[in-house]
């Protein structure tokens, strides 16, 4: 995404105009778009050197690098829409290592057609998101494809961070003994999502939770840099993940379902669309595994954040030959929690 830095006779059309093939031929049309849309929005001085690459000094340390690819519906929804949610999570998968974030890179595929208002808006939101986060989008390419051949947009973001001296943090890393925290009430993305596409109307709304975690996290490790596991609940909600989890470790996990933070309103609207929480997609929420000691240090910084104050310990990491999540259930009985079976809900993120 090459800045071009000279005027245009014609200013572009935001508010009625729409993306045609021109505006992905490499040509003027292509570069006014750079100029006045994405460069407008997302603006800093790497991105604004116009190279096809962004050069950056590289801080001491490991460098983590997470690739994600976005294509939910509907593009805008309660609480947060494509934009901002390809800053955040990207960001909360380089996180999830414990590095600090540094820089995103962005992709757009944009179909024909689709109204230069709403790419406005998403690559606003984005900008906001990424300056709100303080991690820049430093480079980015731009694609145009033919009318059908498409959704409105694709976005694909690719973070880079640093993980600090001495932080081991992976999924393999769980231990039988260790407790497993939720950093706040599960489904409300997923729920926010559904709604908003079946234009469903609850007695109370429902918003995503779409948020960027690092800050947490830096905070987390920086108390207790011992952690095991760090993961963010998305496709596949919190049962998903601890399988995940607990195959990547070779451990069991048993969970108390009491102790699963679920809003009432997400818990209706679950009811009424045949769904379990605990399969339905967060994008503001974190899993960490770590020791008993690790837990009681960590649970009063967790609480003491926005985006932790509902954090809670769940249940914990057991020896288990077959791998089983498991859960206590809230009339004393026990289930196995599986794996997420085929595609619940698609086009979450």
């Amino acid at each position: 995404m090459s800045a071009v830095v000279k005027r245009f006779p014609l200013r572009l059309d935001t508010h009625g105009g729409r993306i045609d093939m021109t505006h992905g031929s490499g040509g003027r049309a292509m570069a006014q778009l750079i100029d006045e849309l994405f460069v407008k929005h997302l603006d800093n001085a790497l991105l604004r050197q116009a190279n096809d690459q962004a050069a950056f000094d590289v801080t001491a340390g490991r460098m983590v690098m997470s690739v994600d690819g976005h294509v939910i519906s509907p593009l805008f929804f309660p609480g947060g829409d494509i934009g901002s949610l390809s800053v955040h999570g990207t960001i909360n998968d380089v996180a999830m290592s414990g590095a600090i974030p540094r820089y995103l890179s962005a992709g757009f595929i944009l179909e024909e057609g689709f109204p230069l208002a709403d790419l406005d808006r998403i690559v606003a939101s984005m900008g906001k998101a990424a300056n709100a986060a303080g991690v820049p989008v430093v480079t980015g390419d731009t694609k145009v494809v033919e009318k059908g051949k498409g959704d409105g947009v694709f976005i694909t973001t690719t973070g880079i961070g640093v993980v600090p001296e001495g932080v081991r943090i992976s999924g393999d890393q769980a231990r039988p003994g260790d407790q497993i925290l939720l950093s706040g009430s599960i489904g409300d993305h997923g729920v926010a999502i559904m709604s908003s596409r079946e234009n469903l109307e609850f007695e109370t709304s429902i918003e995503s939770d779409s948020a960027s975690l690092h800050r947490l996290v830096e905070k987390m490790v920086a108390c207790a840099p011992s952690i095991h596991c760090l993961r963010d609940p998305t496709r596949g909600g919190v049962a998903t993940t601890l399988n995940e989890l607990a195959m990547q470790s070779q451990v069991g996990m048993r969970l108390t379902e009491s102790e699963i933070p679920v809003k009432p309103a997400v818990a209706s609207a679950c009811e009424l669309l045949g769904l379990d929480p605990l399969y339905v997609a967060n994008e503001g929420k974190l899993i960490c595994i770590c020791s008993k000691q690790d837990a009681e240090q960590l649970l009063p910084v967790m609480r003491d954040d926005p985006l932790g104050r509902e954090s809670r310990i769940i249940g914990e990491v057991v020896e288990d030959p077959h791998h089983f999540v498991q859960m206590e259930t809230l009339f004393g009985g026990s289930r196995v929690v599986d794996w997420l079976s085929g595609e619940q809900l698609p086009r979450i993120c």
